[in-house]
């Protein structure tokens, strides 16, 4: 990080470095994020770290102006493919409060040490810090957004113990959690969560709801009369179903879940599958050095990238879908799923099961599955065989796009595509694409030489995508 752009962006007050890094200020022992309202400490007194997890284990507590721990999430952990930022992605779902920092390590392929001095040199915090720092944000949710009592809470954000979760409170907000509670207002009576998710601008709604509701499989996905997606999620302590408002200004997510450590993950996993925390300004600014994409950025400004919550989920549906209309995948996987997916209860009568296990697909697949056997097969071998597999968001991109690629039925488009989306992948360009290619020949654009759009060829792929259905479907892209 450079001091002067951070102190920059901080006399600014810049929102959009909100996440990005916070400023630890010396003289009051707290930190903020760049767009706190109170006037900027001098130069001699602030530095600038990466996380809030860096700034409380210096000793700092979070300022009660800005509440730096509510900002978008840093897009470095996206952009970047290093050990530190693979990691991130993994703490940020929960890894190390379900498995200890052995089981993060293991995956990502270091020794517990090892990671842990990787960890602190890159972020100036070990992964039980950064950890501690998520499942402290998770209980100033649960705090402020339900009647928990304060014991449950410590354990449902995945304290060990009362008096920890006590200490973290008191260093992290310099108050108890008795007191954090009293700050929130209209804490809800019912056993849903409604939370407003902070969003980096600039922010197309749209382009997400038609995304989402273009592949909406019934029974466990709906975008309803209002444009709110609604579907079932299997999160590692149980089912859930979350609803989600999107307008170009805020995103509200509604969660009904079976157990309340769920919180984080459920979180994490819908700001991934929305793709919130984009840098999207500095990716538009680079595409529109181009003077060619110019009107292609302005067209689509603010469109995200989709994520996926579930990799599994998304190699499965990805492999339905191949050589198919979108129409007729969405057939299939309801198809597949009214027939395999475990049941679940929804008070609207929409939402009836959650996806379909690998085990559920790998015993049961051939028999409820249409089209032709070699792909039946394929995607049967791909379940039976997805336990031994490491596919998820604390892979490297071009590992896990050669991994995918040594599976039956998985091509490079579609490797390609699955990685993109299981890991965020800012640079993917899906040259190969039918629409991709026939919106760039109308544009002019030669795919073959696309380093100049490094290293966000992921959203063009997707601003290559938004005006051709634009141009085919205005309806269904406004």
């Amino acid at each position: 990080m450079d001091f002067d752009s951070c102190y920059r962006a901080l006399q600014a007050h810049d929102r959009r470095f909100d996440g990005q890094f916070f400023a630890a200020v010396h003289t009051t022992g707290i930190y903020c994020r760049p767009s706190c309202p109170v006037v900027p400490p001098k130069p001699q007194n602030v530095s600038f770290v990466l996380t809030a997890a860096t700034a409380i284990t210096a000793g700092y507590r979070a300022c009660r102006r800005c509440l730096p721990d509510a900002v978008p999430g840093s897009p470095r952990w996206n952009t970047r493919a290093d050990t530190a930022s693979r990691a991130m992605r993994l703490i940020q779902d929960g890894l190390v409060d379900r498995g200890g920092v052995t089981e993060l390590a293991g995956v990502l392929g270091y020794s517990p040490r090892q990671l842990n001095r990787i960890m602190t040199d890159e972020l100036g915090a070990g992964p039980l810090a950064l950890a501690k720092g998520n499942r402290t944000t998770t209980a100033r949710l649960l705090l402020q957004t339900t009647e928990l009592s304060v014991a449950d809470v410590a354990f449902a954000a995945g304290f060990g113990s009362v008096r920890q979760f006590n200490d973290s409170i008191r260093d992290t907000f310099a108050c108890t959690p008795t007191e954090l509670r009293s700050r929130a207002r209209n804490r809800p009576t019912t056993d849903e969560l409604t939370l407003n998710l902070p969003v980096r601008q600039p922010f197309s709604a749209s382009w997400l709801r038609r995304f989402l509701s273009g592949h909406a499989i019934a029974g466990l996905e709906e975008v309803d009369d209002a444009g709110r997606y609604r579907r079932t999620m299997r999160l590692p302590h149980g089912p859930a179903i979350i609803e989600i408002g999107l307008s170009d200004d805020t995103v509200a997510a509604t969660l009904r879940l079976h157990d309340l450590r769920d919180l984080g993950a459920a979180v994490s996993r819908i700001r991934r599958l929305l793709d919130l925390d984009a840098d999207l300004a500095a990716a538009e600014d680079a595409l529109r050095a181009d003077r060619r994409l110019r009107p292609l950025v302005a067209r689509g400004s603010g469109i995200r990238l989709p994520g996926s919550h579930d990799p599994w989920e998304l190699l499965l549906r990805t492999m339905i879908g191949q050589q198919i209309s979108l129409a007729a995948a969405r057939t299939h996987g309801a198809r597949l799923v009214a027939a395999l997916g475990d049941q679940i209860a929804d008070d609207r009568g929409k939402l009836h099961h959650l996806f379909p296990t690998p085990a559920q697909v790998a015993e049961h697949g051939a028999d409820v599955s249409s089209g032709p056997r070699r792909r039946i097969d394929a995607i049967c071998r791909v379940a039976s065989e997805f336990d031994g597999l490491a596919i998820h968001s604390g892979r490297d991109y071009h590992e896990l796009v050669a991994d995918l690629q040594e599976l039956p039925g998985v091509g490079r488009w579609t490797a390609e595509y699955v990685a993109m989306r299981s890991v965020g992948h800012p640079d993917t360009l899906l040259d190969t694409d039918l629409v991709v290619r026939r919106s760039a020949e109308r544009l002019g654009l030669d795919l073959r030489d696309s380093g100049r759009w490094a290293p966000w060829r992921s959203y063009l792929t997707m601003l290559l995508w938004h005006d051709e259905l634009r141009r085919t479907e205005p309806l269904l892209a406004a």
